[in-house]
């Protein structure tokens, strides 16, 4: 089922849509994650989403496993980046997983690797892909937006005026980064409101398992974790998963007491924690 379809707006009476985003196995055996996503299907997901990566450390699904994970009966959306990808390679992506009847992507930019000189690269930047996509396939597109702003992105602003350059050019949904403090995706969908952008905005919630994983994240972009929730986690270190629990669960309340429809979890390849949210949530 298309993006289009899975979050149509005369759809209101549906209940919430559920989506996870899962990543490829380090050691490549898929097993593992195969079985965790047995048990989340319970939970009747409108689609799952694959992580692709262009850096050095980085996977990407292969065929086979998204043939494995289609066996399970999933609506799977691959993730494609572009920074160092090429038209011929986009192509071949396009045909692979269209061949495969999947039919929505998650357009990209990527992570720029150190020394890259960007003018010599034939997709700079995602409404780049998001173009090119559009021109090619039939594949429905959705990009990633930003609550706080990408931290390369000066301000909000900024941000905001780059994700309509993406949904000018083709794409009909948008996943947001995770945060913490609901109010800023709050502002941020009034913001991109404003901004004359009147698409679907879907909540990225990453559940909190341990405080190495949200101090990390908050490295890598710009993302503000409550005081109090800090300081528990903090004072706390050994009851990091109940804390996080607690908090996943009202985090997800107040978003479906405030309106949301939707929500996609980064499962982190493990099924307790989101499913623990899933089961204590109305």
């Amino acid at each position: 089922m298309e993006l289009y379809e899975i979050y149509k707006k005369d759809d209101s009476n549906q209940g919430l849509k559920i989506s996870f985003e899962v990543f490829p196995p380090k050691d490549g055996d898929i097993s593992s994650l195969f079985e965790e996503l047995r048990i989340l299907k319970k939970y009747n997901p409108v689609l799952v989403s694959l992580t692709y990566g262009a850096g050095a450390n980085s996977g990407k699904f292969k065929i086979e496993d998204m043939k494995s994970l289609q066996d399970l009966e999933l609506n799977l959306m691959p993730h494609f980046t572009c920074i160092r990808a090429s038209k011929k390679e986009i192509d071949n992506h396009i045909r692979l997983i269209e061949n495969l009847g999947i039919e929505n992507i998650l357009a990209l930019r990527g992570d720029i690797p150190k020394g890259l000189d960007l003018s010599e690269l034939e997709f700079k930047y995602a409404s780049d892909l998001v173009q090119y996509i559009e021109s090619k396939s039939t594949l429905a597109i959705g990009v990633a937006g930003y609550p706080e702003g990408h931290i390369e992105c000066p301000d909000i602003e900024t941000d905001i005026k780059n994700l309509k350059i993406k949904t000018d050019k083709g794409a009909c949904a948008i996943f947001t980064q995770l945060f913490f403090d609901n109010e800023k995706f709050y502002r941020f969908c009034e913001k991109v409101n404003s901004a004359g952008i009147d698409l679907p905005i879907i909540p990225g919630i990453m559940p909190i398992i341990n405080l190495a994983q949200i101090q990390k994240m908050t490295t890598l972009a710009k993302i503000t974790v409550p005081k109090d929730l800090k300081e528990k986690l903090e004072k706390f270190p050994n009851n990091t998963k109940e804390i996080g629990l607690d908090f996943g669960i009202k985090q997800c309340q107040n978003l479906i007491e405030n309106g949301v429809q939707h929500m996609h979890f980064f499962t982190l390849n493990k099924s307790e924690q989101t499913a623990k949210i899933l089961e204590n949530i109305e």
